[in-house]
């Protein structure tokens, strides 16, 4: 699915659907994020993020991590191959280098 830009805005009520009122700018209840990431999953894509990742077009042919480096989403550790989101890369290095 492409990015359609549209802004979202939290509505006070879980978005994964249990119906919580949740704080004020947050979209899910304590771990949530992982049950609505769960169910869609499953309702979309056999459970499987093998099946999510081929349905579209990548997996070992096509790294979707090469994609989030070359879009600028993410970055690469400059001492190995390692690559995340830039929070996850100050982690790493400050751990490993």
């Amino acid at each position: 699915m492409a990015n359609d830009d549209t802004r979202l805005i939290p509505t006070g009520t879980c978005w994964c659907g249990c119906g919580a009122q949740v704080s004020l700018g947050k979209f899910f209840a304590p771990g949530h994020d992982k049950v609505a990431e769960a169910a869609i999953l499953a309702v979309l894509y056999e459970g499987s993020v093998a099946r999510l990742l081929h349905d579209h077009g990548y997996g070992p042919h096509h790294s979707i991590r090469d994609k989030a480096v070359r879009d600028g989403i993410w970055v690469t550790c400059e001492k190995c191959a390692y690559s995340g989101a830039d929070a996850s890369v100050r982690k790493h290095t400050a751990k490993y280098h």
